[in-house]
């Protein structure tokens, strides 16, 4: 009998149970796969706090994961037993050591990465990769903010951003975690509890600004991120670890300079199987080719998610998280 960590009701991250659990067979169209490790993302904590609710309790939370294909339903033509894959996203239920989903939305991982790399980056990877491509171009003329840069999302945008040639500025909380940041290519590491951080950025760009602001903190940045824009650029709020942003007055993107604001996710990016393979492909290659490292900071056994929650959210965490099976 396999198990999986499941939820009866939102709250903290006691509400984590492991349980049996045995999933079903594929139908058609479908995949079963056993884990080798399952990702965890800030996400999976507002599945489990009611933020973002789950299509019905009770439910199995989990957005990532990677392992062995066992089994295909009829009409899957580009798998089978055997297999290698990974995936990211819609619809959860990572959190256990067997499950059954939709096979349009697994990618084969190749031989050169390891699974259990490949379950610790396929969301924060494909994240950044939508946020550098898609949101805004950014190439060798880009100066950029990132906060939470030794997180798992910004320890990868720092390489992936410094790769193609952006100067990287990015916000930490601690010495050790600068020291983190610099290491993955970010060139201005900038403590927040050392003094008025929207100072020093406009210090670092020359009282320029930034030409991109990629938030994933939500409301205790929402608006000083804004004053480190230049004129015309581009405020990209992709997350909200720290609450939701409050209410915005839209004439407040007018009067600091005429700023784009855009709310993206990584589930419209990749909806289309062609625009997932997409993603997944430049991921791996720069994976491949060693221009991004992925760091995985921290392991626990996926029976002990709750204390891998509490630790997220008390920012303990550096890099990736992974909950091995």
């Amino acid at each position: 009998m396999s198990h999986a960590i499941k939820l009866y009701e939102t709250g903290g991250p006691d509400v984590l149970r492991w349980e049996p659990y045995e999933p079903e067979d594929p139908g058609p169209g479908e995949a079963l796969i056993r884990h080798e490790a399952v990702g965890l993302n800030y996400i999976d904590v507002y599945h489990r706090n009611g933020l973002y609710p789950l299509p019905a309790l009770p439910a199995i939370p989990g957005m990532e994961g990677a392992g062995v294909v066992e089994a295909v339903g009829d009409e899957v033509t580009d798998l089978r037993p055997g297999d290698r894959v990974a995936y990211a996203g819609l619809p959860p239920g990572a959190y256990a050591e067997r499950r059954t989903l939709p096979a349009h939305r697994l990618v084969k991982v190749p031989e050169s990465i390891p699974l259990r790399t490949a379950a610790a980056m396929m969301l924060q990877g494909m994240t950044v990769r939508y946020l550098l491509k898609g949101c805004y171009p950014v190439g060798a003329e880009t100066t950029l903010l990132v906060h939470a840069a030794s997180g798992g999302v910004g320890s990868i945008l720092c390489q992936w951003a410094k790769f193609l040639g952006a100067t990287v500025i990015g916000t930490v909380g601690t010495e050790e975690k600068a020291a983190l940041a610099a290491g993955n290519g970010c060139d201005y590491p900038v403590l927040y509890t050392a003094g008025p951080w929207v100072d020093r950025v406009r210090e670092i760009t020359q009282n320029r600004g930034v030409d991109v602001v990629y938030d994933g903190v939500g409301r205790a940045t929402f608006m000083a991120s804004l004053d480190c824009l230049r004129p015309l650029g581009t405020m990209v709020s992709f997350g909200q670890a720290s609450g939701s942003v409050e209410p915005l007055d839209l004439g407040v993107l007018s009067r600091k300079g005429s700023l784009f604001l855009t709310r993206p996710s990584l589930m419209t990016y990749t909806e289309k199987r062609e625009d997932l393979l997409a993603h997944a492909r430049d991921l791996f290659e720069v994976v491949r080719t060693g221009a991004v490292r992925i760091e995985i900071g921290q392991t626990y056994p996926l029976r002990e998610a709750a204390a891998a929650h509490r630790d997220l959210e008390a920012r303990k965490t550096h890099g990736s998280t992974v909950l091995t099976v």
